[in-house]
Order: C-alpha cells, then structure tokens, then sequence
C-alpha cells in the first residue's frame, strides 16, 4: 500500500485563478477552513494573463450612458447564440456592478473616467460629464451595445488577481501550490475530496473536504495552437469526467479568439480593437466593415474569427512560413495610448516578435482561446451527479455563455460566479458532516499509485507521452476548428479513439522520480484525449450552427432540433462519451436574429492590389 499524507479541511478548491481565489475568501470570511490547491503559485495563474477587462453595467462613461443590467442581459443572450441560461445570465448582470465595485473597495486600480472632451478614432467626438470624474470608466468590446468593459489598462487580470491574493493572504488561507489533484474521491453519490500528486516530490496526498470545488481553468492546451498557459489542460474537466457520473456541458462549444498573434498564439486583447483598432488584409485594406457594416471588428468573437477565415479563403491572407495571416493595426492610436492603455500587448509584441506597435503591423489569426463548456453546475454551481461537489469559472458549465462568450464577460464571471457560488459553498459546508469510508480512501489512492507504477515500469506499453499528445492537437486543430464538417469531424473522432486505446499502454522514458514533467503529463494524457472526444464526437452529433460552432454542411441555426445543451458522460470503459441532452432555461428573451453575422454580413468584393505596408510586417 502506497504512503500518502493527509490533509482534513472544510472546503477544498482546486485551482487557484481568480474565481478560485474568489470562492475561498467568501468560504473563509465566514470562518470556515479551506485549502487552495494551484499547479503555481496563485499569481502565477493563467487569470493574471488576462487583459481587456471585466464587463459590468455601471453606465459611467460617455459611450456607456443608458446602460443597464437589461442592456447586458439582451447582449449576453444574442452573443451565446440563445445557447445560455438566461436566469443565470440575468442573476450575473445584475450582480456584476456590485462585484466591480467590490473589486475597487479591495484594492483594484481600475481606469477612471476623465472629464472633457476626446476624438474617438473614427472621428465621433465624446464629452465625459464633470459630475463622473473619478469614476470607473469603461472601454468598447465585441458584441455589446454600450461601453461596459471595465479595465486596467490591458493588465486587468494581473491587477484582480493580485487584489484577491493580498486578500487571501489577509485572512490567513491555506494555499498549497506545486500540488495536482489527480483524482475524485467519490462513492457514485457524494464527493469526499481528491488524491493529489505533490509536483515538486511526487508524493501523494489525501485532501478530505466536507465540500470540493473545482476552479482549474480551461482546456485550451488541447489544441497545438492556443492563446491559454501550458497549465491549461482541462484537468479538473477531465477528473469530474472520470467519476461516470458527473457530466459535462457543451463541450462542442470551443472559443477562438481573433487575434493571437502569429507566430507565438500569445493573446493581443480584443481593447485593442475596442479602442480603435483596425483589421486589414494582404493589401492593407480594412475589411471587416464589408462583412459587418455595423459591428466592424467589434461583432461577437465566433463572428469575426470566421469572417477572417472567410477572407483569409479568398486569397487576402498575408502568406508567411506559419500560414497565411491578417494584419490588425493600432498605430493610428498614437503612441501615449498604446504605452499606456495597451501596453502590456506592445510589451508583449517587442519582446516575442520583435515589433513595435506603435509602427508596426501585428501580424494575427484567430486563436483557441476558450471553453464554454465545463462540468455542468445548476445555478448555484452545484456539480450535476455529485452531493458535494461544485465547479466555477472556466472549468465549469454555469452556463452562463452558451455557444459562444462575450469578451470581459468570462473575467467578470469569475469574481461574480466565485461570490454567488462562494456563497452557495458556504451555506452547504455549514449543513454537511465529513462522513468517509476509510476503505474508500485507501482504494482511491491504491489505484492512483497502480497508474503511476504502471507508467514507470512501462509493463502496459513504451507509447510515447509527448508523440500522443502531439497526434491529439494536430487532431483537433485540423478538424474541430472554426469551421467544421461531418467528415472532418468523423476523422477526428476516429483518430482520437485510436490515441485513446494507445494511451492505455503508457510508458515512461525517465525513471519518474521526484519532480518529474514527464509523469505528470502521462498521467494527464489519457484525461485530455477523452476530452478532446467530448468536443469532437460532441461536434459532430450537433447538426447546426449556433455561435462557435459553425458546421459547413449545417450552416444554419435549429432551433427547433437544436435549442438544448449537450451532456457527455464517460462510463468505466467506454471508448466515447454517452451523449444526452436537456432543454435550454428561456425566460426572457426567445430566440431570434442576433443582430449581427451571417445574417446580416455581406460578401467582401475583391479588393485591388495595394502597396505592402511600411516598416517591419512582425512575425519572426
């Protein structure tokens, strides 16, 4: 029997970002104990790379008068494609002002309105009104009909998860990082907490929690081509998926963002366009009002990553060794804008690609960027199939952004859903009593420490860890991407069920001793892959379009076949997810034209050669 280390706590979160952190303060602000386990320190989460800003109703700035949380609730629904659930898109606009407002109280440096008057890019002249100065201030973002997004200049996660840190420190929270859950300890009816692996050891540790939330993130390192951290695979998903009880929701519903920059996929945030910028082509010329005449480069994501696709197909793509790219250009918001407002993106472009956005184009092409899907919680962030068991923010399907997010409405989902669902934690924790079976335990962590054995001494097989998960991207990128069709999606399908039975027969190349990355990605590998399942065999039963997902042979929306959620369950054995589905909440809102897209985009003609740009085009 494997030694292992024991830790008793009331709440257990795994994952330490934002809505993480969140959780644990509302859970430890009413005396209860809780550990916070983090791949990294918690400033080192992928929440602090996040940069355009959290999306609220506050109505302060000039271009944000007569916003109201109906204002947000009406752009929430239209941007999932009527994908979400409107009540709890509703409870999240009405509660996001105050969370901002909180945020400001705590510490959160946010950017002000100024008195005066100002030119906008396009032209349009604004007057901020006096009686406003000093208060948070908002920028332009996709999708939206007013200015909500509130910001830090372009370091907005940087600066909240900073703020929540110093809060987490303050009242005295356990934080365990280096430490990986591997495992759900269950009976197939409640959850008791995890098996934890110890990155810098390799020791294994029992976390015991009379409530476990899980805050791990998304799964964007799934595909070779991601704006995401490398700590972003899915792990929490993938540890609820493999109870067989606990399903996920939405999966096919996979986010790429229109701008990573080409050729490192590091994010270039969409305040870059929401404060001016412009996307041009091969002969420098701005096509997106072509397409969208209203919304321009400021459509919802899905619809700007395919309009550029579409573009791109035409033959304006701008060739390079990395594929063909577009160029977006924020040279024309001058250079005090840039290196202040955006300057961690100009950091960003000088010290990875060696340009300076302040002359030069960035070369860029839509990117993996997010997961809609999750594990699916009801409002309150309860887990579906487990009595104790909850998931916020990334990891979870909430579901507050159906088929496809708005940008600054997933940051702000973190701290919102992380005080609502804190909430929720703590009511349950103060009802719930730590009943475990000490058999339960041992078995749970006998088990982990079989696979574990079993990959170093390599008697189920020699495959190769990093070939595998090189043959799962590939997958994916090339076939359950921005756009889709039946036959790529069933080459996908096919070929991860064949990655998935080689990575049954694991085996190491190192002894796996200590702090070893290569057992650790084993251990994640076959956890990945039956996720990348849910998303294609997800895909490819779905028969429509609806946000993000956009099928080639299906190009319209159905609501009449189509209007619910996708739940994958994974039983002991199965080579694909069982696929069930449940209606979608309508309470408000009915489905109807989203005001943008395909419905209302025109062809672009084919534009006229132009000069190349002056000075340095980007790319490596």
């Amino acid at each position: 029997m494997s030694t292992y280390q024991t830790h008793v706590t009331d709440v257990l979160i795994a994952g330490a970002g934002l809505a993480g952190e969140r959780v644990a303060i509302e859970a430890a602000s009413s005396g209860l104990n809780v550990i916070l386990l983090s791949l990294v320190p918690p400033r080192r989460s992928h929440s602090t790379a996040a940069q355009g800003g959290m999306q609220a109703a506050l109505g302060n700035s000039a271009m944000g008068r007569g916003d109201s949380p109906d204002v947000h609730f009406q752009d929430t629904v239209k941007g999932s494609d009527w994908g979400c659930e409107q009540d709890v898109a509703r409870l999240f606009v009405n509660t996001a002002p105050v969370a901002m407002k909180q945020m400001a109280f705590w510490g959160v440096p946010w950017n002000r309105v100024q008195a005066g008057k100002r030119t906008l890019p396009d032209g349009r002249e604004l007057e901020e009104l006096k009686e406003n100065e000093g208060l948070i201030t908002a920028r332009d973002f996709g999708g939206t009909a007013k200015w909500r997004t509130c910001y830090t200049s372009d370091g907005t996660g940087h600066s909240v998860q900073y703020t929540l840190d110093s809060i987490v420190i303050k009242l005295n929270i356990t934080v365990h990082d280096r430490m990986e859950a591997i495992s759900i300890i269950h009976n197939g009816e409640s959850c008791f907490g995890v098996v934890a692996r110890c990155l810098r050891t390799g020791d294994l540790h029992v976390y015991l929690a009379r409530s476990t939330v899980i805050a791990t993130g998304g799964y964007g390192r799934l595909y070779s081509a991601s704006t995401n951290a490398v700590i972003n695979e899915g792990s929490g998903m993938f540890l609820a998926l493999d109870t067989g009880v606990v399903p996920l929701g939405n999966m096919e519903a996979v986010q790429f963002h229109p701008t990573g920059m080409v050729p490192v996929w590091i994010l270039i945030t969409e305040g870059a366009r929401g404060d001016g910028g412009y996307l041009l082509d091969k002969n420098l010329y701005r096509f997106m009002p072509d397409y969208e005449p209203k919304k321009k480069e400021l459509a919802s994501r899905d619809v700007v990553a395919r309009r550029m696709i579409q573009h791109i197909r035409k033959g304006f793509g701008v060739d390079s060794p990395y594929g063909p790219h577009l160029w977006l250009d924020i040279r024309h918001l001058g250079a005090k804008h840039i290196n202040t407002n955006l300057r961690e993106i100009a950091n960003i472009c000088r010290n990875f690609n060696g340009i300076d956005p302040v002359k030069d184009l960035i070369p860029v092409r839509p990117t993996q960027h997010y997961s809609m899907g999750g594990v699916r919680t009801n409002k309150d962030g309860y887990a579906y199939g487990l009595k104790g068991l909850f998931a916020v923010g990334e990891a979870s399907c909430w579901d507050l952004h159906g088929f496809n997010r708005l940008g600054g409405n997933s940051l702000a989902e973190t701290i919102t859903m992380g005080m609502i669902v804190g909430d929720k934690v703590t009511e349950y924790t103060r009802g719930a009593a730590l009943e475990y079976s000490e058999k339960l335990v041992k078995d749970c962590v006998a088990k982990q420490a079989e696979r574990i054995e079993d990959l170093v001494s390599g008697r189920r097989g020699k495959e190769n860890v990093y070939q595998l998960r090189d043959e799962m991207q590939n997958a994916l990128m090339e076939n359950v991407g921005i756009f889709r069709t039946g036959e790529g999606l069933q080459k996908a399908v096919d070929k991860l069920q064949e990655l998935h039975r080689r990575a049954q027969k694991l085996g190491l190349q190192s002894n796996g001793k200590g702090a070893n990355p290569e057992l650790a990605s084993a251990l994640r590998l076959p956890g990945m892959i039956r996720l990348a399942l849910c998303i294609s065999y997800g895909a490819l039963q779905r028969q429509e379009s609806r946000g993000s997902h956009a099928r080639e042979d299906f190009p319209k929306r159905d609501d009449v076949n189509w209007l619910k959620r996708t739940l994958a369950y994974w039983p002991e054995g199965a080579e694909l997810p069982v696929l069930k589905y449940e209606p979608v909440t309508i309470t408000e809102l009915p489905p109807g034209d989203r005001g943008y897209g395909e419905s209302s985009g025109a062809n672009a003609p084919k534009q006229p050669e132009k000069p190349a740009p002056q000075g340095k085009k980007g790319g490596k």
